[in-house]
């Protein structure tokens, strides 16, 4: 088992949170991870992305050239990392943020109202979760529980009061794009 997962977005948006994320969980579960962020010169609202590859194998480079899966959060990481997935890959596209459909025919595409659903939950900084969510629904790298297990590693102590609201994020990703597969059933 090899995942390589290209996240992108403006900074700000959690990309660099899921990147930390899915590589503790990875090692939490004894698996062989890498994690590469790469940010544009702005920082705060400039480019963001990061390469992580989970593996039951050795991680032969921390570069995600051709990425198994792609998690974007706007519109020019889309334009941008479209064309880096594999075929029959799978992309998980902010549909809050991106009104534009992917131009591929040979990969899984998920069209998740992050931003939309995080305000639901009354909190705009978990829409990185509730797309963590569906990646994690459809992908299973990693267990959900491995997520949450490694929260206060990547925030800390002070911020795991704030577990129940990702969690939630997490789980109403997970129903949305349950609700999104079976309908293509």
């Amino acid at each position: 088992m090899e995942e390589r997962i290209t996240i992108a977005g403006f900074g700000g948006q959690g990309v660099m949170a899921i990147g930390q994320l899915l590589t503790y969980a990875g090692m939490i579960e004894d698996k062989n991870v890498s994690w590469l962020p790469s940010y544009g010169p702005e920082m705060r609202g400039g480019t963001a992305n990061c390469g992580v590859t989970i593996s039951s194998e050795d991680v032969g480079s921390p570069v995600v050239v051709d990425a198994s899966t792609a998690i974007v959060m706007n519109k020019p990481s889309l334009d941008k990392f479209e064309p880096t997935i594999v075929e029959g890959g799978k992309l998980f596209i902010n549909s809050s943020l991106i009104d534009q459909k992917a131009e591929r025919d040979d990969i899984e595409v998920y069209y998740i109202p992050a931003n939309e659903i995080a305000e639901e939950l009354g909190n705009m900084k978990v829409a990185n979760m509730v797309i963590l969510g569906a990646y994690l629904e459809v992908a299973k790298p990693v267990k959900v529980e491995s997520i949450l297990e490694g929260f206060t590693k990547v925030f800390g102590e002070k911020k795991a009061k704030l577990i129940p609201i990702n969690k939630k994020a997490l789980e109403k990703g997970a129903e949305v794009v349950r609700k999104q597969m079976a309908a293509t059933v």
